[in-house]
């Protein structure tokens, strides 16, 4: 049997399996992908030509491991009789032909002859299809005819063919009741993913049916009509020809995607299509809130909990969620291994996460500009999204697109207008229900509840909702510490600050609002998070983002910083950076994320720019493309060496006591050297302020 890894499914055939992938798990190939066959097998495949490739090259010995041990086909040239199977047979036929030997029709009565490939196969498909194995000549076949090892090993050939794409087995009378409607679903999400994946429009979209409504229905007519007679002249059958006509219209008027294309189909429109997507999709519809009525502030939330639901009721995530099924605990040993969130002090202290099999969520907010051609910092049409992750995926998944889901859209000036306490609140109000009552998981039979695990944002924001101070050129500007700017510069070592706590936190606000001033210690406002969810703590809730503070904040500076000392004492020219750059032989992920060129304007920009994961390989190359031309003395080299250092460290998946240890050695390290190298540089503050702490 050939059981479904992803449901409860188990078929006597493996096409019938395939069938099923691509007919019940429409989800397979875009983020989810595709299981072996085979149980022992635990390979997956992203997409359904990958999966094939893999069938048919890793398991090649278990599919012959299966035929029968005898060899019934015999080639009438070379007298080889190893051909356990017809595909086999014509396979090795067709080296014959490749090599352009004469090779004489295997079939009877027919008196072909050829030594062109091409020309071989159009006759055979031409003149003998469809064909049974008692068409063959005397000889072909190394055994009787009619005996059931011959006709078991023909019908294995045709079902190892039918592995090959799609299963063509005839569906049972049970099956063939739903069969069009599978069709019509399979069809419906191809569209769904043209449309919202692939972001095709609606107007192209459109096009492609009328053409292809077209070609299925009336262009089709004359070739099926050409089959029908072939068929039946080959089987004997003599029709008349204008009931035939008749009958290849209604073929292919009947066909299901006919049918759903077609005018008054369910899918031949864009706004027929949406309402087909409500229907079957279990599509959770954004909600319009009002923020103010009289001018028209309005803003889009997707509910967070119908989102969750939804997720969770898929097997393939529940699989690869931790604490969901049971709570798992982690091996004991005598060293403290931190692989991930459940491994914190902070998960062991939180209430929900560390007690129960639990939901946890992790929110990420940012802003992106739309309709711009100018640059993403005009702000005339800058959009505020909030996204949530499931927590519980393992560490590799987050970042993957299709784990990141729609919260919220809200104009940004509407967020500097109503805070982000009114923005925020649908959410935070689905939140609070997640902590009390929790949601019901259908998969697992029970309730689970989840709490919010922190909110990831860069400095600018995570200071807004977590209600610090915007400023970053005053004197307070790390929420995790309260020390000062001055003290930040002159601190060489980690741990050196005072770190804030909740209780120091709520002093804070209190003085705040008693004195009546605009900030306390950077704290000017309450955070609508720790406010309203009983276990989010704001000191501890808004984690540093290594992506903006190192990989778009200190890696680009300190980069430009010691290019301009390189290029200045004549160890190579920015041309020459360029070209190693450009010529550099990336390979795999690195080709996508190769750094770009450096700008002529690096110097008085202070910055190389570019995205976090150009600049991530850029500090991992730089020592492969111009390591050769610098000094191993040279003091600005030593400190690019101890800025790759800390990366390393720091995007670690696994980090220990001592890693952490020696990670704040290094940082200890590389301040004094950047101060030795660069005096009259002040170090990126808000950035190293946070790794400090």
């Amino acid at each position: 049997m050939w059981k479904c890894k992803d449901c409860d499914h188990s078929y006597s055939k493996r096409s019938e399996l395939l069938r099923h992938y691509k007919l019940d798990h429409q989800h397979y190939g875009r983020g989810h992908a595709y299981p072996c066959t085979y149980e022992n097998c635990p390979c997956t495949c992203k997409t359904w030509k990958a999966l094939l490739t893999h069938l048919s090259k890793s398991h090649t010995a278990q599919k012959s491991s299966q035929k029968d041990s005898f060899s019934p086909f015999k080639c009438h040239i070379c007298n080889n009789n190893q051909l356990s199977t017809e595909t086999d047979y014509f396979k090795h036929i067709g080296a014959h032909l490749k090599n352009h030997e004469s090779v004489e029709c295997m079939f009877g009565d027919c008196s072909y002859k050829t030594n062109l490939y091409g020309a071989f196969r159009t006759h055979k498909w031409r003149k003998h299809t469809p064909h049974t194995i008692h068409n063959f000549k005397p000889g072909v076949v190394d055994g009787p005819v009619g005996s059931s090892t011959v006709v078991e090993s023909f019908e294995s050939s045709t079902t190892e063919k039918s592995d090959d794409d799609i299963p063509s087995e005839e569906p049972s009378a049970e099956e063939s009741t739903n069969l069009a409607q599978v069709i019509e679903l399979k069809l419906a999400s191809v569209l769904l993913k043209l449309e919202h994946s692939f972001l095709v429009p609606s107007a192209a979209v459109n096009e492609l049916l009328d053409e292809l409504q077209y070609l299925i229905g009336t262009a089709s007519v004359p070739v099926t009509q050409r089959t029908l007679l072939d068929s039946l002249q080959n089987n004997s059958c003599i029709v008349d020809e204008f009931v035939v006509k008749d009958l290849a219209t209604v073929l292919c008027n009947s066909n299901p995607i006919q049918a759903a294309i077609g005018k008054h189909g369910p899918l031949s429109t864009a706004w027929k299509r949406k309402a087909y997507y409500r229907e079957n999709f279990n599509v959770v519809e954004p909600i319009e809130y009002v923020l103010e009525r009289k001018n028209n502030k309005t803003f889009q939330y997707v509910p967070l909990l119908k989102s969750l639901q939804q997720l969770l009721n898929c097997e393939t995530t529940l699989n690869k969620a931790i604490h969901l099924k049971e709570k798992q605990h982690p091996v004991e040993s005598d060293k403290q291994v931190y692989r991930s969130f459940w491994d914190g002090h902070f998960c062991k202290r939180n209430a929900i996460l560390s007690k129960e099999c639990a939901i946890s969520l992790i929110l990420y907010v940012d802003d992106f500009e739309i309709c711009n051609p100018l640059g993403t910092s005009r702000k005339k049409h800058k959009i505020c999204a909030s996204y949530w992750i499931l927590g519980n995926l393992p560490p590799g998944c987050h970042s993957s697109l299709s784990s990141i889901h729609l919260a919220a859209l809200i104009n940004s000036n509407d967020v500097k207008v109503y805070g982000y306490e009114k923005v925020l609140e649908p959410l935070i109000t689905d939140l609070i229900t997640l902590e009390q009552h929790g949601v019901f998981v259908e998969k697992l039979g029970k309730t689970l509840k989840g709490t919010l695990q922190c909110v990831i944002a860069d400095n600018l924001g995570a200071h807004s909702i977590a209600g610090f101070v915007e400023s970053f050129s005053g004197r307070f500007v790390c929420r995790f510490c309260t020390a000062d700017r001055l003290e930040i510069q002159d601190q060489v070592g980690a741990g050196g600050f005072s770190l804030r706590t909740e209780e120091i936190h709520k002093n804070h606000l209190k003085t705040l609002e008693e004195n009546s001033l605009n900030n306390c210690h950077g704290v000017k406002s309450k955070c609508a998070l720790s406010e309203k969810l009983s276990t989010f703590n704001v000191t501890s809730g808004f984690p540093p983002d290594i992506v903006h503070d190192l990989f778009e904040g200190i890696v680009p500076l300190e980069i430009s910083l010691c290019l301009t000392v390189f290029i200045s004492k004549k160890y190579f020219t920015l041309d020459a950076l360029n070209k190693a750059i450009e010529d550099f032989p990336y390979k795999w992920t690195d080709k996508t994320n190769r750094p770009h060129s450096v700008p002529l304007t690096y110097a008085s920009r202070k910055t190389i720019g570019g995205n976090a994961h150009e600049n991530w390989s850029l500090i991992r190359f730089f020592p492969l493309l111009i390591g050769q031309k610098v000094p191993t003395d040279e003091l600005a080299w030593k400190l690019l060496a101890d800025l790759k250092d800390i990366v390393e460290i720091v995007v670690s998946p696994i980090q220990t006591q001592e890693s952490i240890a020696y990670l704040n050695f290094k940082i200890s390290e590389h301040r004094v050297r950047f101060k030795e190298v660069f005096p009259e540089s002040n170090l990126n503050t808000i950035s190293w302020s946070i790794i400090l702490t």
